[in-house]
């Protein structure tokens, strides 16, 4: 596990790292802020603060932005909503206004205080507001995220305050012995991390007239269909970008800090833009489990409750703020917002017209900064005259072949996201906005997680079909950029390019952009997710060589018997890494190792034994053929048994994020957050070393001859009760 770390770290050889406000920022090019277009309420952080200063409900009330904007400057301000503010009852309505404004700029961060020591030079200052100071309890920090995307970040002694792992830590036990030992740097370091990740301090730079310079959080704009039908603009509610940094050994990939969260923004619409314990645990947990399985996803950084501020929701909760990372949190929902759907109205939203200038800047800044697609002359690089190579198909392709590789992963590994909406698409394919989300138990190929979706449009069976419904979308919004490329002998539009074009011409460039890409992306979306799916399935059997047929006759056979027997979905496959061909050429082993393949069952008292012996033998039989007909594979000298179940064990799950597991986690925390820090580091630690043989397995049946926490990893392995099988839950999760 990880130690403290400080900017001294370079003398002793390793890294050097810096607290949160020194980090480095991307150079302008780089930076979303500079290159797309903010509300022109405050179109500069200068501007911005001086808003704040005087009108800063423009931050926090539901408003829809300007047609040209993509994003909004916002600060963190996790504070109950409604907001409570008094005001003489005589007061007329513009004194009831002033009274509103005046109790919301005293809980801006406007006062400057010193930023932690040792900061090597960065430019960001930090503020904090005078009438908001809540308490704030750092439950847990992603080692594997912070690893992986921001490793020159200094988080102090934060992950000695959190404790040792352990998952049968008595409850009331002090989880953070030792902490004290640790140096003024590393404790100045981890409390700004905290105040800054809790949203207490807000960090920009502001100063001076160069606006290249400033720097500022912002929550973006977008739009989307949510189950099937439009919405209009929804945007970030409760999420606010703080910064990106470069990767310290990747230069060209930026990795953005977010905080989900952290208080209204213009898209909260009535809801208070803040999350609770429960739903933050759930995908603290499940971005770094997903990642562990290679299954492309954004980030966990921390999580911080702010155990004070109590949040309603079905039962009154309390705050917690989940900071997350990615490349970009940009959405398909964020083109639909700037070329939305023709003649859709609907209830309860509010809708802007067409900014298709906005479009073609959105749609260039993802195409080169986002996916950095390659073998294309970009409008103003130097020695290009003219506007440069059309972007608008590979773009298309591009978020098609991602999407469909991430929704492979999803359906291999039994994940179910519940929420498919369009604006919870990642332009990067990334698996995005965790909600109320599952991982299969007993295996249903029509199992719907989320207990909202009564029509059951995003059940498991259906999860293909609906990102390639999301990726219609995104080609309908930058349809007319495509079509009008096309016009162009394939060079990219130029600025204002759309001004001066009636409305049948751009319907025009529409249906061209269609007709030439639709049928494409759509094989592509296919092809990549059937060719993903299918090398992945063969990891999971242990088989390394192909057959057109494996899926036919493997892949498909095992899954109807999974479901027509109820046996759990993960369960079984780590089982299988266990099976070896001689099996099947006794018939005392193969059932025995079908028995114990049927103790995998949720209901044993309907189980069809004289059935499932037979669908199994059949079955096993067959496998053990395909295993034997690869063996050459393997080399002459190689124990092809043993090396083929230690394959199979790295693609096969011991543990898996369970929704019973995620529900004893929660419960843990809420109950006794110092020994439930543990707890939840312990199981953050599973899931992100999930093939390991936690709980001694393969070893003694006889559990009273294991110690406490390795029968509590055993435990944690197993399938849980019954009757949280198959367990949903809602959007509000």
């Amino acid at each position: 596990m990880a130690s403290s770390s400080t900017a001294n770290d370079q003398t002793n050889g390793k890294r050097a790292r810096v607290p949160i406000s020194a980090l480095p920022l991307p150079p302008t090019s780089h930076s979303l802020i500079h290159a797309l277009t903010p509300d022109p309420y405050t179109p500069s952080p200068a501007a911005w603060r001086d808003t704040r200063t005087d009108r800063p409900s423009l931050q926090r009330r539901a408003r829809l932005l300007a047609p040209e904007a993509h994003f909004s400057y916002v600060a963190p301000c996790p504070v109950a909503f409604p907001y409570r503010v008094e005001y003489s009852e005589d007061a007329d309505g513009e004194a009831q206004v002033r009274a509103v404004e005046d109790w919301m700029v005293a809980r801006e961060a406007l006062r400057e205080v010193p930023v932690a020591a040792g900061q090597g030079g960065g430019r960001l200052r930090k503020y904090v507001s005078e009438k908001r100071d809540e308490e704030r309890v750092l439950i847990g920090l992603a080692e594997t995220g912070w690893r992986d995307c921001v490793p020159h970040l200094d988080v102090g002694d934060a992950f000695e305050l959190l404790g040792n792992p352990s998952l049968s830590v008595p409850a009331g036990q002090d989880a953070g012995a030792g902490a004290s030992d640790a140096s003024e740097e590393a404790v100045a370091a981890r409390k700004e991390l905290i105040d800054v990740l809790s949203g207490h301090a807000m960090l920009m730079h502001g100063e001076g007239e160069d606006v290249q310079t400033h720097w500022a959080p912002w929550s973006l704009r977008y739009s989307g269909h949510q189950f099937g039908t439009w919405a209009g603009q929804l945007g970030d509610g409760r999420a606010i970008s703080l910064l990106s940094t470069p990767h310290p050994d990747q230069p060209d990939i930026h990795y953005e800090l977010q905080l989900k969260g952290a208080g209204r923004t213009p898209f909260s619409r009535m809801a208070d833009g803040l999350a609770v314990l429960r739903s933050s645990i759930r995908e603290f947990l499940c971005s770094e489990a997903m990642h562990a399985l290679g299954i492309p996803t954004t980030r966990s950084l921390a999580l911080i409750s702010l155990p004070k501020l109590p949040v309603e929701r079905e039962r009154v909760e309390y705050a917690c703020v989940l900071t997350r990372i990615a490349p970009s949190f940009i959405r398909i929902g964020s083109f639909e917002g700037l070329n939305p759907p023709a003649q859709m109205f609907f209830l309860g939203g509010g809708q802007q017209p067409s900014n298709l200038d906005a479009l073609r800047v959105l749609g260039e800044w993802v195409a080169r900064r986002v996916l950095q697609l390659p073998d294309i002359r970009w409008r103003g690089e130097p020695g290009l005259g003219g506007p440069g190579d059309a972007w608008g198909t590979k773009l298309v392709l591009e978020v098609a072949r991602r999407n469909a590789k991430m929704v492979a992963g999803w359906q291999v590994y039994g994940f179910m996201h519940g929420v498919i909406n369009t604006d919870n698409v990642s332009i990067m394919g990334l698996t995005i906005d965790y909600g109320p989300y599952a991982f299969m138990d007993v295996f249903d190929s029509w199992h719907i997680c989320n207990h909202s979706d009564a029509e059951g449009r995003y059940a498991y069976k259906y999860q293909p079909a609906v990102i390639i419904h999301a990726l219609r979308s995104l080609l309908n919004s930058l349809a007319p950029i495509i079509g009008a490329e096309d016009s162009l002998g394939g060079k990219a539009v130029s600025p204002g390019w759309a001004e001066d074009a009636s409305e049948d011409k751009i319907k025009e460039w529409s249906k061209r952009g269609i007709e030439l890409v639709k049928e494409e992306m759509e094989r592509v979306a296919e092809e990549t997710c059937a060719v993903e799916y299918g090398r992945l399935m063969h990891k999971r059997l242990g088989l390394r060589r192909i057959d057109k047929d494996d899926e036919s006759k493997l892949a498909r056979p095992l899954l109807t018997i999974m479901e027509d027997h109820k046996l759990d979905f993960h369960g079984t496959f780590r089982r299988l890494c266990f099976f070896r061909p001689s099996i099947a050429s006794s018939e005392d082993d193969l059932k025995a190792f079908i028995d114990s393949l049927l103790t995998l069952t949720s209901e044993p008292e309907r189980l069809d034994r004289i059935r499932a012996q037979t669908d199994w033998s059949g079955w096993l039989r067959r496998y053990a053929a395909r295993i034997e007909s690869e063996r050459d594979l393997w080399g002459a000298d190689a124990d092809v048994d043993a090396e083929r179940e230690r394959e199979a064990k790295l693609a096969n799950p011991r543990f898996v994020l369970r929704q019973w597991v995620l529900e004893e986690v929660i419960k843990k925390v809420e109950t006794d957050a110092e020994s439930g820090k543990r707890i939840l580091r312990k199981v953050l630690h599973m899931a992100c070393n999930p093939y390991e043989a936690w709980g001694a397995e393969g070893q003694t049946q006889d559990e009273s001859q294991l110690d406490t926490e390795t029968r509590e990893e055993r435990r944690y392995c197993s399938m849980g009760e019954r009757k949280l099988l198959g367990f949903q839950c809602s959007c509000s999760s």
